[in-house]
């Protein structure tokens, strides 16, 4: 799917942030360089597809941070183009606020029907609750909630979802082990998932097999080349409530550079499995971000 003018204008932004005099100092707020990590598909701060503990933005526990972010997702018959941005108080307290959208033309000319992009918006909130990602013996632990409205429920409903609306809720545990691995800065996150979401809400929620939430696990691992370049992998566990389409495990493996701390750029290798009728969804993912 072409990206939207929205969209589009905010990646521009993004690059200004990044390109503009003075960025590339590590001036500004408090916490090291990539340490409020990346805007996942949700809005939430975290990696592509799974969400952290870590909160967005570099702000400190008497700062405030935030980011802003564009990111698109290419498969053989879909595109994801999402937009949104986030804002952290006091280390604290995140709040989010994304717009999705799913091109899906092969699916439509399948199924005869004109429709071809579903629109998504997720609203988001996540409280640290304890610890810290650098500076306590255990991990930093997270709570969030992502509250999710499908805005095109024609598709969804005829594939059998229940619903146009749902509410996940989450905690992740996220820590960097210093030179954890051959003398290199170690990121490890686990996190656990209550939904009933259908691929992410975009196929609806809850559907004739289940329109019960269940709890699905998510993991990320990552490993610093050093303080600009992190790779890593993330899976994450999906429902599968539809007899009409089945719904297989994410997985990535990224490469994410920050050369300031006012801009991020992520780039993966996506395995989408069978989405919607169609398998061997693989990709590429693209994510540019703006930190304050």
């Amino acid at each position: 799917m072409r990206l939207t003018t929205a969209t589009c204008a905010l990646a521009w932004m993004l690059v200004a942030m990044g390109l503009s005099p003075g960025a590339s100092a590590d001036t500004g707020r408090s916490q090291l360089l990539a340490t409020g990590g990346v805007s996942t598909l949700e809005g939430s701060a975290g990696g592509g597809i799974v969400p952290m503990a870590v909160l967005s933005g570099y702000g400190t526990r008497e700062e405030q941070g935030g980011a802003a972010f564009a990111s698109h997702v290419h498969t053989p018959e879909y595109r994801l183009s999402v937009a949104g941005g986030s804002w952290s108080w006091r280390n604290r307290l995140e709040v989010s606020l994304t717009e999705q959208r799913l091109s899906h033309q092969p699916l439509s000319n399948r199924l005869g029907v004109g429709q071809d992009s579903i629109r998504q918006s997720v609203i988001g909130a996540k409280v640290r609750l304890l610890g810290d990602l650098i500076y306590t013996p255990w991990p930093q632990v997270s709570l969030g909630v992502q509250h999710k409205k499908n805005h095109d429920f024609f598709v969804p409903s005829a594939a059998g979802a229940k619903d146009d609306s749902g509410t996940d809720v989450y905690v992740s545990a996220t820590k960097l082990v210093l030179a954890g691995a051959a003398g290199r800065n170690l990121l490890l996150n686990a996190t656990l998932r209550s939904t009933k979401a259908n691929q992410l809400g975009l196929v609806g929620f809850g559907g004739d097999l289940n329109d019960s939430a269940e709890l699905m696990g998510e993991a990320s691992v990552g490993v610093f080349l050093n303080r600009h370049w992190l790779l890593g992998a993330e899976y994450r566990q999906k429902p599968d409530n539809l007899s009409f389409i089945s719904e297989d495990d994410w997985h990535t493996a990224f490469v994410a550079w920050f050369p300031n701390k006012q801009l991020s750029l992520v780039g993966a290798y996506v395995d989408l499995g069978e989405v919607a009728t169609f398998p061997d969804q693989r990709g590429w993912y693209l994510s540019l971000q703006g930190s304050f």
